[in-house]
């Protein structure tokens, strides 16, 4: 096979969906010498906010002069971003060969029957990244779950920290219709005698953690629990937070906006108060200054002050409203809306949240099958139809968002990571032309 046809390889896993279950992955991961095993891991599950919390958490290992490990899911333009070592994505290079030799021991497994069916998508990255980080020795491996918890791929590893962070409805279908159940599989992360930081606030959830955490022994630190208090100083200009631990004080200003920032950036500091108290040699002042460096794109990422555009993969209830609070504060005039979501999100809640704040809404599909069609989510939500343009091309959208917009009317790109990762590929193009 070319050096392509294993990228080829890895795209066509998509066809195959998802499957929860650690069976194949840990087939397959056993024939490679356990690599999970070969460096220590922060483990990040959550709904909303673990991937900001995993990009704070690795700068601020990386200031400590640790040689890092990233992997998170999905990526906005290119599937490398997904794995990056200091902060720098795998080669293509590099991932091309690991792909080679993965899909060369799902063959040789498949002939013995070790494996049943099709790696899948995530499962092959999830593998990719672990091998990867062994060979780069890495020092600290930060890693996302993808869904859920408990048979999420990531589930492989024996953590030094399992961290959960915000819990809400989403992905039901895979995960359960309650909190309590959602809690549960989230909380599938959570291993015997090992810390777990949480930053749940929802009381049935946190009980669900609580009750884990007592059955395997794990000592557990409740980020807003008693003893511990988030406050916002000052609300114009940068956000600036204090968050009081039992331990110290921090004044902070996170690079990334929003006072949901703040909640994730309190949940960061948690996790490494653990690893100092590990015995890691983590400093304050790093810290600090480590939240306050973080990059993080698509999360109310500002790519134009002329017109005003901003883009945010908000793909659920709880995430529209961070967006909205955000905008209502800071922004605080109509604007124009360019929206996307999947089939299987609750429409009708996201758009409760933004659909208010726009005097025009650009209805789009990204290029993924799972992408609802516009005119599915124009009938959904008849209310706003004067409003409505649709348009299924997102770059034609996003040209007549910013037609609409005649450089004066502020512009919102929301509602799901893929819209904004096709987004981000427009903007680059349109910078260049």
């Amino acid at each position: 096979m070319s050096f392509a046809s294993y990228f080829n390889y890895l795209n066509q896993a998509q066809l195959f969906g998802i499957r929860l279950g650690l069976e194949n992955i840990n087939t397959l991961l056993d024939s490679f010498a356990k690599p999970q095993f070969a460096f220590p891991v922060i483990h990040v599950a959550g709904t909303n906010g673990k991937g900001s919390v995993c990009a704070m958490m690795e700068r601020v290992l990386r200031e400590h002069g640790l040689k890092t490990g990233l992997f998170t899911s999905p990526h906005l333009v290119d599937v490398r971003e997904r794995i990056r070592v200091n902060g720098q994505m795998i080669s293509s290079e590099d991932l091309g060969l690991w792909l080679k030799e993965i899909k060369r021991q799902e063959d040789k497994l498949k002939k013995k029957g070790q494996i049943t069916g099709q790696l899948t998508y995530f499962e092959i990255l999830t593998a990719a990244a672990l091998l990867y980080f062994r060979e780069k020795k890495v020092e600290m491996a930060v890693l996302e779950v993808g869904m859920g918890g408990r048979y999420d791929a990531t589930n492989v590893v024996n953590p030094e920290v399992a961290v959960i962070t915000s819990i809400s409805y989403d992905h039901q279908q895979y995960l359960g219709e309650t909190i309590e159940k959602i809690a549960g599989e989230k909380a599938g992360i959570i291993k015997p005698g090992k810390p777990c930081v949480s930053g749940a606030r929802h009381k049935e959830a946190a009980r669900v953690i609580r009750k884990k955490c007592q059955e395997v022994s794990a000592p557990l630190v409740e980020v807003f629990g008693r003893g511990r208090k988030l406050s916002l100083e000052k609300d114009s200009g940068p956000m600036t937070f204090v968050y009081q631990t039992e331990h110290q004080t921090y004044r902070f200003s996170p690079s990334l906006p929003g006072f949901h920032q703040g909640e994730n950036s309190a949940i960061a500091i948690s996790v490494l108060e653990v690893l100092k108290k590990q015995g890691w040699k983590i400093e304050k002042r790093k810290i600090l200054k480590g939240i306050s460096q973080t990059e993080w794109p698509g999360r109310l990422e500002v790519v134009s002050h002329t017109p005003l555009i901003i883009m945010d993969g908000c793909h659920n209830e709880e995430g529209a409203r961070a967006v909205s609070d955000y905008l209502k504060k800071f922004v605080n005039q109509p604007l124009i809306l360019v929206f996307a979501v999947m089939k299987d999100k609750e429409v009708e809640k996201i758009a409760h949240y933004l659909f208010p704040l726009a005097s025009r809404i650009v209805l789009t599909r990204p290029l993924v099958d799972r992408a609802a069609l516009p005119e599915e989510v124009a009938r959904k939500l008849p209310e706003y139809g004067g409003k409505y343009f649709l348009e299924e091309d997102v770059f034609q959208a996003l040209r007549l968002a910013l037609a609409l917009s005649e450089g004066q009317v502020p512009i919102l790109i929301a509602g799901s990571l893929y819209l904004v990762g096709e987004a981000k590929k427009f903007f680059s193009d349109y910078r260049r032309s």
